[in-house]
């Protein structure tokens, strides 16, 4: 093998498998979840306790994105030492998909509607109130209404189903 190949070439499959798994183990726990505020808490214990191995899909997707990140952060790494940022079309999706990633995986930090997760949506999304002029109107606009409820929880739902499939797109445009 050429020398300058090395184990760090494997991260971009293991991404890709990371993808597939994530996918699949998703589209199984949105078969079961509800994306109301007084059932979601419910409808995740619910797969944890009453689906056949539910316990397992949540921890696979759970754990799954922890793995997805640290090979993320590997494929960046070698991207980096290898100077593979002069590929500049290349490198742009790279990051679009780092980005559009990030998002999935907040937007699904907030799902099983815990005290945590509220707390994330609430904490995260209100930074951009920061934003000069229009902060407060892109909060309420995100929150759908003065406050994160039952109107975030379903768009958020609704991203974290979609964006895998925007990701798995710029994948392909990526390779």
């Amino acid at each position: 093998a050429p020398s300058n190949i090395s184990v760090w070439w494997n991260f971009g499959s293991l991404l890709g498998l990371c993808l597939i798994t994530q996918i699949l183990t998703g589209l199984f726990l949105a078969m079961h979840y509800t994306s109301d505020i007084s059932t979601a808490f419910s409808s995740v214990t619910h797969i944890c306790r009453d689906v056949n191995y539910g316990w397992l899909i949540r921890n696979i997707h759970a754990n799954g994105a922890s793995f997805f990140f640290i090979c993320i952060y590997m494929h960046i790494a070698r991207g980096l030492y290898y100077g593979s940022y002069l590929y500049k079309e290349t490198w742009n999706i790279g990051v679009i998909l780092l980005l559009l990633v990030m998002m999935t995986a907040f937007v699904g930090y907030v799902l099983p509607w815990g005290q945590m997760s509220f707390w994330g949506a609430t904490v995260i999304t209100n930074l951009l109130s920061a934003v000069p002029y229009m902060g407060d109107t892109l909060v309420q606009w995100i929150w759908g209404g003065f406050s994160v409820d039952n109107a975030t929880l379903t768009r958020f739902f609704a991203f974290h189903f979609l964006l895998p499939f925007i990701v798995t797109a710029a994948t392909i445009l990526h390779l």
